[in-house]
């Protein structure tokens, strides 16, 4: 038998019939099986599995027609041709082979060249059909592996994505990806000041390759916003290693996000994601978050723009962040869902708790296909004491030293260009005793070293925050005096000192401006609604001690703390 050779059942009522075609297709190389009647074809094909059948069609017993259709279900996905021989009229015959599962058919009397050719041809589709169903399997193999592969790393991926405070309550969010892997990423921490930063980000595609970029923008907000970083350095640092490690033409549109409860202020930075909105929780009025920078990722280090704009927030106020999966909703017409249709929402949905189910709804009824991630975010201004924080997290648990001091000075170009809290904080941190003061003390080292940049060496007049626009006048100015600073200096000093029972920092903060009458501001009180003179009350709230020069360019704050068993 050659390469070639098949089995084929002859299934023919005629013994003259069926002795002609076992010869010739005897001679043609392949082995015959026969069948007088088509229970007999149907016995014969379950017990030695053929791989073509020549199928008279009217034959007793049981005709071909039914045998036919027994014999297909029998073969399941497998291809087994089936050539009906037939006396009836061609058209007769072919519309009948073929509602009966038949692949062609053979007229009498037979032609021993076309019947060869109409074997071979059978042959040609069957092994046609089996390269497809193992080249299915090799791929349902392949995707099944992937698939797997997939699960493990989006397990990963949303432990690291979510290991931030997006449980707040404040913080509401929906996030609907259009493959495994969410495109989307969306982060919210706490800042060591009590601040909560929150990026949502947009990678170029959708699944797996969209989401590798999300791992490293994740760490570097993570890492650099548990270690006190700024909103801008945080900035830089993103783009800066999503330019260094992603494709060309692959970037990540994104918005960050610092609210300060305290402050009752959002600073707001956007780059390439559809604007979102603040929503005003008593008058109603609708202020749209503008993106006015490119996305993450485009451009190099030295020419990224990192000027960010600040809005002021009431108690119930609420910040609103989407994805343009919402706006690129298409339906049966191709249009899109755009931003009129999510205004309209917008205008109408006055209960907080009901706007993501009024935009899904309104994405129903505008019967939208997803074309890309969907993501909705909704953080809301409340008491400062009204979120709940997580301890300030030490990193490693390792000893460090308990008895020492220090002092920094900043001077001219390094007060513009390095921020260094998160530096001093870590610091602080490697003394065991202070780890559970992460917080406070950040807040009140941050203030104090605010307050002796801003209103010391920038000589910045804090009662221009009277109200909002006054808020931005104020931060032009820091903005504009710090890029032509000079001269200057901040002095940071730690002495760290070893108790019975515990111990003590003292902490003292120094400048060279010209100082302030200490006295007189502290029995003045502060305007009603304004944004200055809260500093000090926080810094005398969260240190145990805290003692200004007359002149008020020094100031004193001490922490104790009690050794632990």
């Amino acid at each position: 038998m050659n390469a070639s050779s098949l089995t084929i059942l002859i299934a023919e009522d005629s013994a003259t019939d069926r002795m002609l075609l076992s010869t010739i297709v005897g001679r043609q190389g392949h082995r015959v099986l026969a069948a007088a009647n088509g229970l007999e074809a149907v016995a014969l094909f379950e017990s030695q599995r053929p791989q073509l059948v020549l199928m008279d069609a009217l034959m007793p017993v049981m005709d071909g027609f039914e045998a036919a259709r027994r014999i297909k279900a029998m073969a399941g996905e497998a291809m087994v041709p089936i050539i009906f021989l037939t006396s009836l009229s061609e058209e007769e015959a072919l519309v009948s082979c073929l509602e009966a599962g038949g692949d062609d058919f053979l007229a009498k009397p037979y032609s021993r060249v076309i019947l060869e050719a109409k074997i071979k041809a059978m042959d040609r589709m069957r092994s046609l059909h089996q390269e497809v169903l193992r080249q299915r399997d090799q791929i349902a193999r392949h995707n099944e592996h992937l698939q797997n592969e997939q699960l493990v790393a989006k397990a990963v991926f949303d432990k690291v994505a979510h290991s931030g405070c997006l449980g707040a309550g404040n913080i509401r969010y929906l996030q609907s990806p259009y493959a495994l892997f969410n495109g989307d990423l969306l982060l919210a921490a706490f800042h060591p000041s009590g601040d909560m930063h929150v990026l949502l980000g947009d990678f170029t595609g959708h699944g797996l390759p969209a989401a590798i970029g999300a791992m490293p923008l994740a760490e570097v907000f993570y890492r650099m916003t548990g270690k006190g970083h700024s909103l801008v350095e945080i900035l830089h640092e993103g783009n800066a290693k999503l330019r260094r490690i992603l494709p060309r033409g692959v970037f990540c549109c994104a918005t960050l996000l610092n609210i300060s409860f305290r402050r009752r202020v959002v600073e707001f930075w956007g780059g390439g994601l559809p604007a979102g909105y603040v929503l005003r929780h008593g008058s109603g009025e609708r202020v749209p978050l503008v993106s006015r920078h490119l996305p993450l990722g485009v451009l190099d280090p030295d020419s990224f723009r990192d000027d960010y704009e600040s809005y002021s927030l009431e108690l119930g106020d609420r910040v609103f962040l989407l994805s343009d999966g919402v706006l690129e909703a298409q339906n049966e017409h191709d249009e899109l869902f755009g931003e009129k249709r999510l205004l309209e929402v917008l205008d109408v949905s006055r209960d907080p708790s009901t706007l993501f189910a009024d935009i899904q709804q309104a994405l129903q009824n505008f019967h939208g296909e997803a074309r890309d991630d969907v993501s909705l975010v909704e953080v809301t201004m409340v008491e400062d004491d009204a979120v709940i924080r997580p301890p300030l997290s030490p990193g490693e648990l390792r000893a460090g030293p308990e008895h020492w001091s220090a002092r920094y000075d900043f001077r001219g170009s390094t007060l513009r260009d390095f921020y260094p809290l998160p530096h001093l904080l870590q610091l602080l941190l490697e003394v065991p005793g202070l780890r559970g003061n992460g917080g406070n003390l950040y807040s009140v080292l941050c203030e104090l070293y605010t307050n002796a940049l801003e209103h010391g060496v920038l000589a910045l007049d804090s009662s221009l925050k009277c109200d909002a626009a006054g808020f931005g006048e104020y931060y032009r100015l820091r903005a504009e005096r710090l890029d032509a600073l000079q001269d200057g200096c901040v002095s940071v000093a730690f002495d760290v000192r070893q108790e019975e029972g515990g111990g003590r920092l003292i902490l003292t903060v120094e400048d060279s401006g010209a100082g302030f009458d200490s006295a007189a501001v502290m029995t003045h009180q502060r305007k009603a609604g304004g944004f200055s003179g809260r500093g000090m009350g926080l810094i005398r709230e969260l240190s145990e001690r805290s003692e200004w020069s007359a002149d008020g360019r020094r100031v004193s704050v001490e922490f104790s703390w009690v050794a632990q068993a």
